[in-house]
């Protein structure tokens, strides 16, 4: 009996992310292996970015805090793989652990949701989120960071803290809660954060992972690489206003992207279309021509 054990964040969605993989695994072995029995378990840990919530991420290491004790499991061999969104995954990867497949994109929109109850934005009280796209849809709205998992950050909202929160949608209708969701910004409205919607697994370098063959779905993977060379080319993570969105239509691929300057105080959206298969060089080209057009070089 071979045992994989998938390493996991411990928030509710973390864990149904987790398990979304699991259920690919134990599937796929009952239909092609059925002499060779596979047992998969998830070992759920609290993450140095999920117990630091008084500072945004940029004050205290960015996005890695999100992967440092998952990723510790793998290279100590107490996990196979880990499950994470792929857009809290920093740009740079170990090369001891790769990335291994993208799951099919789940809505990558992002979305405005309001207190239970109430039907209107109270200009009173902040929007939690980005401040830039949201200033632009919301100029007259206080607009604060608000930090947290789903379900901290929804009580939040719920007790009066804010007006209004803008998420991930792909976040709210894996757990059932699509029915919270009051608006729907599309990403010419609001560019969602690159990888939004997308699962990744990261497994360890060397090791036989057959038992994925079939997972890994080539459009997400064509736009999530786009996205994330766009990002890594800006060096964005969470201490520069950056975002990034590919589209896979066929040999096709459609990128979107925004860029901050910190130098001047302008912020420039731009797009890109081409071969699907050069995304990443067309993430790269449409970072480099924003950052040059929004920097005047």
């Amino acid at each position: 009996m071979t045992e994989v054990i998938i390493g996991s964040r411990e928030s509710k969605l973390a864990v149904l992310q987790s398990e979304m993989v699991k259920s690919y695994i134990e599937q796929k072995n009952r239909e092609e292996n059925a002499g060779s029995e596979i047992t998969v378990n998830i070992l759920t840990m609290k993450t140095t970015g999920d117990i630091i919530l008084d500072r945004t991420l940029d004050k205290v290491g960015g996005k890695g805090l999100f992967v440092k004790e998952l990723d510790r499991a793998l290279l100590d061999g107490k996990s196979n793989l880990s499950v994470h969104s792929l857009k809290d995954m920093p740009m740079e990867v170990p090369e001891e652990l790769p990335l291994l497949a993208f799951s099919k994109r789940e809505d990558p929109r992002d979305v405005l949701v309001l207190p239970e109850g109430v039907a209107e934005l109270d200009p009173d009280k902040p929007l939690g989120w980005r401040t830039l796209q949201l200033k632009k849809l919301y100029p007259e709205m206080e607009v604060k960071s608000i930090r947290g998992n789903l379900q901290t950050r929804l009580r939040k909202l719920d007790e009066g803290e804010y007006s209004g929160l803008i998420l991930a949608a792909a976040g709210l209708k894996r757990l059932g809660l699509e029915n919270r969701i009051s608006r729907y910004f599309t990403p010419d409205e609001m560019i969602p954060s690159a990888g939004q919607g997308i699962l990744a697994v990261q497994g360890r370098k060397g090791e036989d992972y057959g038992y994925l063959d079939g997972y890994c779905d080539r459009d997400a993977w064509l736009a999530g690489t786009a996205e994330r060379a766009y990002v890594k080319y800006l060096d964005g993570g969470c201490s520069s206003p950056v975002a990034a969105f590919a589209e896979v239509d066929g040999d096709e691929i459609f990128i979107r992207g925004l860029y901050y300057s910190e130098a001047t105080g302008k912020w420039l959206t731009g797009q890109i279309r081409g071969a699907a298969e050069d995304g990443e060089k067309l993430g790269t080209a449409l970072a480099k021509q924003l950052k040059s057009d929004c920097e005047g070089r």
